[in-house]
C-alpha cells in the first residue's frame, strides 16, 4: 500500500514522503495512529492544502519533546527482581515497568514511547531508548538486580555475574585436592609416600641383628 507520511517514521521517511508499506503495517499501525494517509488523489490534495499546518504542528510537538527530554535523558531506574543463580529473571521487565519506574522519579513517558526489541530477562545494566517524538529520542539505564546491594555494585560498574563465576572457579581450584594440607604444594605431596615407606626397613635391620 502507498501512503503519505504525516510525520517522520524511522526507516521509512519524513513528512510528506509517499512510501510503499505492507498492508498490515498500514492498517494496524500507520493509519489508526494518524501517522499516514492512503496515497490516493484526494488525500494528496488534502495533504498539500494542509502541509503548512501539519509541519507547524510537528515542529511544536518536537519543541515540547526536546524540553521534556531534559528530565528523562540519562536517568537510571532501579528494579529489584527475583532471579536464578545465573541471573535469569523469574519473569521479565516490560515497558510498563520502566514507565512506572520513571514516573517514580518524576519523569512522565508513555508505554508506546518505550522502545524495546524484547523484554529484559536478565539482571544487569540495560540501556533502553525512549522516543519522545519521531525526531527526539533519549536513553535511560535500567538497573535490574536481585537486591539493593547488588544494584549498587552494578551502578559502580561491577559485573555481578562475572564476579560470581570468578569466585566459584577460585573456590573450585582451592578445594580440588581435599586431602592436601593448607598451603601444600605438589612437591610436598610427592614426598609423602617416601616417608610412609621408611618404617618398613626397621624390621629388616632387627632380623639381621638376630
Amino acid at each position: 500500500m502507498d501512503v503519505i507520511l504525516l510525520e517522520r517514521v524511522e526507516k521509512l521517511g519524513a513528512i510528506g514522503d509517499v512510501v510503499t508499506v505492507k498492508n498490515g503495517f498500514a492498517r494496524n499501525f500507520l493509519l489508526p495512529n494518524k501517522k499516514a494517509l492512503r496515497a490516493n488523489a484526494s488525500n494528496k490534495k488534502l495533504f498539500e492544502a494542509n502541509r503548512a499546518k501539519i509541519e507547524s504542528d510537528n515542529a511544536s510537538r518536537k519543541g515540547e519533546a526536546e524540553k521534556a527530554s531534559a528530565g528523562v535523558d540519562g536517568k537510571t531506574v532501579q528494579l529489584i527482581r527475583q532471579a536464578s543463580n545465573v541471573g535469569a529473571l523469574y519473569g521479565s521487565v516490560s515497558a510498563r515497568d520502566i514507565v512506572e519506574a520513571l514516573e517514580g522519579q518524576g519523569a512522565k513517558v508513555t508505554k508506546s514511547q518505550v522502545i524495546m526489541a524484547r523484554p529484559i530477562k536478565a539482571i544487569g545494566m540495560h540501556e533502553v531508548k525512549i522516543a519522545l517524538h519521531p525526531e527526539v529520542a533519549v536513553t535511560v539505564k535500567v538497573n535490574v538486580a536481585r537486591s539493593p546491594e547488588e544494584a549498587e555494585l552494578q551502578a559502580q560498574g561491577i559485573d555481578v555475574m562475572s564476579s560470581m563465576f570468578e569466585r566459584d572457579e577460585a573456590g573450585f581450584t582451592e578445594t580440588y585436592d581435599p586431602t592436601a594440607e593448607p598451603g601444600a604444594t605438589a612437591e610436598t605431596s610427592d614426598e609423602a609416600p617416601a616417608s610412609d615407606a621408611q618404617p618398613a626397613e626397621e624390621p629388616a635391620a632387627e632380623a639381621d641383628q638376630a
